[in-house]
């Protein structure tokens, strides 16, 4: 049994059918592309679903994402953002249920993890970037904004080097979103796979080891899975929180 094989089939992404070249570049459909369509599609639909239908099934679906969306706005972004809350709650809305419902497709059979997809965790951080600097410089302006980047007082000669770390900070900030939900996710369907994986390798010394050793392992990887399930919604919240957090460091320089 190769582990790594298996392991690189579960976890990396693979290129389905090509769509169209940009240049030398050849675009092609990837599985985890395709997964991103389909939970951007379900989410749409479900929400819409939910805000406009009068049937029960709505109203439950109402029941169970109104509490979600309070507590986002509420006891997240209102003491960062103050009255500017309402401006920013779409973008962390679609952040954190995006982040969330893609990390529990992780967790169902013959889909993908596109959350342990570091060119996807590093999209989820661009995007943080850009938040942070559009959000600095509408509160503030343009000028401002990049004066606040360095604290006030400093020598003339320190403020080259304080600005250039400052914004090194930023970057920094980033990056450690995007290795933060990346390595999560990864963690988690790695020792799913090793505990069962322990399976097949005791069984290549002796079937019945393999078979006395198998019910322990099932338990362990099912155990792991559920506990996945918690950190998917656990990443989704950290990850919002944090951007809230960098956003309203650029919006609030004080």
């Amino acid at each position: 049994m190769n582990f790594e094989h298996i392991l690189e089939h579960h976890i990396m992404d693979h290129a389905m059918f090509p769509m169209f070249s940009l240049g030398p570049v050849q675009m092609s459909m990837s599985q985890h592309l395709m997964i991103m369509w389909i939970v951007g599609g379900f989410l749409t639909l479900v929400t819409t679903f939910a805000a406009r239908s009068q049937s029960r099934l709505a109203a439950g679906l109402r029941g169970g994402i109104e509490p979600v969306i309070l507590y986002v706005r509420d006891e997240i972004l209102h003491p960062i953002f103050h009255d500017a809350t309402e401006t920013y709650l779409p973008y962390f809305l679609t952040l954190f249920f995006f982040i969330f419902t893609a990390n529990l497709a992780g967790l169902i059979p013959w889909s993908a993890s596109v959350t342990g997809n570091i060119s996807v965790t590093a999209g989820l951080a661009i995007c943080t970037f850009v938040m942070m600097q559009f959000a600095g410089a509408k509160e503030q302006g343009p000028i401002e904004y990049v004066k606040h980047i360095c604290p006030g007082g400093l020598p003339f000669w320190l403020i080259p080097l304080i600005f250039a770390i400052e914004v090194m900070g930023m970057f920094a900030k980033c990056i450690a979103l995007c290795i933060r939900l990346f390595a999560n996710m990864v963690a988690g369907h790695v020792v799913s796979l090793a505990f069962l994986s322990l399976i097949f390798i005791f069984a290549a010394a002796s079937k019945a080891v393999g078979l006395a050793v198998a019910p322990a392992a099932v338990g362990l990887a099912l155990f792991v899975y559920l506990l996945d399930v918690l950190v998917s919604l656990l990443q989704a919240y950290i990850f919002t929180m944090l951007t809230a957090l960098f956003v309203g460091a650029a919006v609030h320089p004080h």
